[in-house]
């Protein structure tokens, strides 16, 4: 243990801080072998044309998108080139070397969870959960290229979820009562620390499956506590858990009760504001993080959509994912409230979605078919169609990153 806080501490400089979990959804619709050889652009029914004016006809940059495919038969990401335009590219298929998995009661998104992919692209690496083999899979990011590092066991049953902040990591385990597992990255490698484990207590025997298990872990933005979300699993609520200075838990979880809100996705503004999808109301709701772990409610907004379950940021706009509708609701964050800026369509059962670094390009996750919907966000927030991509192997698939 001493060598691992030795290596936390020339990684971090400082006490860990708290760390954010992810929330969780209610109501939900419903690998391979060897790294293959680049692919053209595969598209969904074709590619669409850009149109009228670009927003940020200046941006130049490029970089990969990842997707994940929960494929129960064999695991994989997916990874495509993001050209200048916004649009993608296939390059290759990497198999995770476990397997997906499908919650009972689950059809566009078989882990009824946000964050199952999660990319460190300072540390160019890419972590992957693997839910039918209780495993973790570690990548090494090389461009839009993928060279598969390391599997080890998540700590648990069936997980969902994955989170990292400095040489920290965490794995939310979804089944047999749910459980947080905690992890030092040594280099490029994750150590596990067999303390760093605890349960949220949640019932393992309440069902369905999909609606009372947990659905999100995430970091707050200062790495000092974890977040998450319990959907529908004790009566509904949001745990925050706060972390010692060697990155464990330091306190008993603090939990802000949510009766009948299902909160399931979240993420963090500019502003450090949690901002939940609420399955319940169909609706976003803010809250404002106390030092005691405590949450409090500063505003709700209902969609008016259904299955409002997943939430993603690009830039200072935040785009919320309607499963049963298949559209994204699009909100501005400035002046402490947030502004509806329209609803967008996608392809049936949108799920997660990812952000390019600079906010110019949306990709939205489509569980029915398997299909990441390509978006560029203009200056306003508003969302412009420019194409579509269908995933090999990824009906249901849930996981999805950008660089």
């Amino acid at each position: 243990m001493s060598a691992i806080r030795r290596t936390r501490s020339r990684a971090l400089g400082r006490t860990a801080g708290f760390g954010a979990a992810a929330l969780a959804c209610a109501a939900l619709f419903a690998a391979a072998p060897a790294a293959h050889a680049a692919q053209p652009g595969d598209t969904a029914q074709g590619r669409a044309q850009h149109q009228g004016d670009r927003a940020f006809s200046d941006s130049t940059s490029t970089g990969p998108v990842f997707v994940q495919t929960d494929n129960p038969d064999g695991n994989a990401v997916v990874a495509y080139h993001r050209a200048a335009d916004g649009t993608l590219t296939r390059d290759g298929i990497y198999p995770t070397g476990g397997k997906g998995g499908v919650l009972d009661g689950s059809v566009v998104d078989h882990l009824a969870s946000q964050g199952s992919l999660a990319y460190d692209s300072r540390q160019g690496l890419l972590y992957a959960v693997n839910a039918g083999s209780d495993t973790v899979t570690v990548f090494a990011v090389h461009g839009d290229r993928l060279q598969r590092l390391q599997i080890l066991g998540s700590g648990g049953s069936f997980p969902v979820s994955i989170t990292f902040h400095g040489n920290l990591v965490y794995v939310l385990n979804a089944l047999d009562g749910a459980s947080v597992q905690g992890f030092v990255r040594v280099g490029d490698r994750l150590v596990t620390v067999p303390e760093w484990n605890r349960s949220p207590g949640i019932d393992p025997t309440a069902t369905p499956q999909f609606t009372h298990t947990p659905g999100q872990i995430s970091f707050t933005p200062d790495g000092t506590a974890l977040v998450v979300t319990s959907k529908a699993a004790k009566g509904g609520a949001i745990g925050v858990t706060p972390l010692d200075s060697t990155g464990g838990p330091g306190g008993p979880t603090v939990f802000t009760p949510l009766p009948g809100a299902v909160p399931f996705g979240f993420v963090f503004d500019r502003a450090g504001r949690l901002q939940v999808t609420e399955a319940g109301p169909n609706a976003v709701a803010t809250f404002t993080l106390g030092r005691d772990g405590k949450l409090t409610n500063t505003g709700e907004l209902p969609t008016g959509q259904q299955a409002t379950c997943w939430i993603t940021a690009a830039g200072s706009h935040l785009y919320a994912s309607n499963a049963g509708s298949g559209t994204l609701s699009g909100y501005a964050t400035a002046g402490g409230a947030l502004t509806p800026l329209g609803t967008t369509s996608t392809d049936a059962g949108t799920v997660d979605a990812a952000a390019s670094p600079d906010g110019h390009f949306l990709y939205a996750q489509t569980g029915a078919a398997g299909i990441v919907d390509e978006f560029r966000v203009e200056g306003d927030g508003s969302l412009t169609a420019i194409g579509s991509v269908t995933v090999p192997g990824a009906v249901g698939g849930e996981g999805i990153a950008a660089g």
